[in-house]
């Protein structure tokens, strides 16, 4: 518990850390924004949530290799995505929308195999990265350094999830997804193609998810194996913040970048992704005896 102790006699390491954690957070918090897109509308648990984010990674890699700057990717990214995203929903998704829960889990977790062994056939499982070229900002003398591109990551989560709201509010498309949302066959009696809505929802997903793995790619690396932290990282913040609670996707994905950099720092980075893991069965265990005591009170 040396590192716990250090915490403690330098109080200039926490504030690094929590600065750190916050930001990274911001990543978290686009994917976890997808993830309540899709699950809020289709009523679908993509567990394919980080291989989108991985690929988007790969774009900006392979778009940075090209001669573009890694910032000009993340929109490329973006764009890349929304195409594979409507196109893996008129293959895939749209046979188990109407399913139950379980055989959409199924469905999307034999597609996040595929895209992981594709990416490993096609990419190598080599790590990559996007060299922003930044640089670092140096605040109280020295004492608290910060990445830029992490300003930059958490600038993007800001302005994403502000363009989302407003796409959903004043935009036809987004007027009509809001609709499936509250009630697909209420929607579909009144005139909604909650078909063309779908493969929206799920495009724009993606496109979210390319944008978020192209400045992971930038900001750390990318590999065919990232996607797994990303979405059971991306189910916890939603399940914490609950669906269509876009200001609280964000507060929660702070939260858990903060308390995963602090659990890192104390236990060892080896010991990270184990913290996340348990982390989860911790909100599902919570979850579990508080949903239990809901209905007790009902009764």
């Amino acid at each position: 518990m040396d590192n716990l102790r250090l915490l403690f006699d330098a109080p200039v390491l926490s504030i690094q850390l929590l600065i750190d954690g916050a930001l990274i957070g911001a990543l978290f918090a686009l994917a976890a924004l997808g993830m309540a897109l899709v699950w809020g509308v289709m009523g679908i648990i993509n567990v394919a949530q980080g291989e989108l984010v991985m690929l988007g990674g790969y774009a900006a890699f392979f778009l940075y290799k090209a001669g573009l700057h890694p910032l000009f990717g993340v929109l490329l990214a973006a764009l890349l995505l929304f195409v594979l995203g409507w196109a893996l929903y008129r293959v895939v998704i749209f046979r188990v929308v109407d399913k139950d829960l379980f055989t959409s889990i199924l469905a999307t977790f034999g597609l996040s195999i595929l895209l992981q062994q594709l990416a490993n056939s096609f990419f190598g499982a080599d790590v990559r990265t996007a060299e922003p070229g930044l640089g670092t900002l140096m605040l109280l003398g020295g004492a608290i350094t910060i990445a830029r591109i992490k300003l930059v990551a958490f600038a993007a989560a800001l302005l994403t999830g502000g363009v989302m709201v407003l796409f959903l509010k004043h935009s036809r498309m987004g007027q009509a997804i809001r609709a499936t949302a509250q009630n697909a066959r209420a929607a579909r009696v009144m005139g909604v193609d909650t078909g063309r809505v779908f493969a929206w929802t799920f495009a724009l997903n993606a496109a979210i998810c390319g944008a978020c793995g192209a400045l992971v790619a930038m900001t750390w690396i990318v590999h065919p194996y990232l996607g797994l932290p990303y979405t059971v990282r991306s189910f916890m913040i939603v399940i914490v913040a609950g669906l269509g609670n876009i200001p609280f996707v964000l507060v929660a994905a702070l939260a858990l970048g903060a308390a995963e950099n602090f659990a890192g720092f104390i236990f060892g980075a080896e010991y990270q992704a184990a913290f996340v893991f348990t982390l989860l069965v911790v909100i599902l265990v919570a979850q579990r005896f508080w949903l239990a005591r809901q209905r007790r009170y009902l009764a």
